[in-house]
């Protein structure tokens, strides 16, 4: 028994043979844009994050940096409650310091030598840690352990430790606001296509 479909006023039949591809003399620039931006900029921010992931790995190699350590850069920077400039410059300071009290404690706890008193020393630098975030530069808590954890991780190599974690760090910033760019870009399109992709 064969089904009456009442089309809609605005729907088209396919002008290139194949089903399934509804074609409404809206270019495919716009559709795509429509797409990506109908979402909200996640999308969008997707894309860029996922082009420049893969940009710096290749980055991290040619410089002989963590890879690892840079995403975590990145990471800090997407978690602060600060976008743009501010952001990444309190992203990379809390990093810096958590490298530092990573150091602290390592060093510390060498010259300690009982294994109670390194206990101490971590809970008395973990205290000093949270406390630093009273300054509004360093008010970023979980780039401060960030730091400190990538620091623990390559075994107090900070000589490296750093330069991966501050680059990564302007990898995520421009992954979030070239992004946000794009989908500014991309928005007055979307609003210009009417009817169904």
């Amino acid at each position: 028994m064969k089904r009456n479909r009442t089309r809609r006023p605005h729907d088209q039949p396919a002008t290139d043979g194949r089903p399934g591809r509804a074609v409404s003399g809206v270019p495919v620039g716009a559709r795509l844009a429509r797409r990506m931006t109908g979402k909200g900029s996640l999308p969008v921010v997707a894309l860029t994050t996922g082009v420049l992931s893969g940009l710096w790995g290749w980055t991290a190699v040619v410089l002989g940096l963590y890879t690892w350590a840079g995403f975590l850069g990145c990471t800090s920077y997407f978690a602060s409650p600060r976008d743009g400039v501010g952001g990444l410059a309190g992203s990379v300071a809390t990093n810096l310091s958590g490298i530092f009290w990573a150091m602290v404690i390592m060093r510390s706890s060498e010259s300690a030598g009982a294994a109670a008193l390194g206990y101490v020393i971590i809970a008395i630098v973990a205290f000093l840690m949270c406390i630093q975030a009273k300054q509004a530069w360093l008010a970023h808590i979980p780039g401060t352990f960030i730091g400190a954890c990538a620091t623990f991780a390559a075994d107090g190599n900070w000589q490296l430790v750093a330069p991966s974690l501050m680059l990564g760090g302007v990898f995520g910033y421009l992954m979030k606001t070239s992004g946000l760019w794009l989908h500014r870009r991309l928005e007055p399109v979307a609003q210009s296509v009417s009817g169904p992709e």
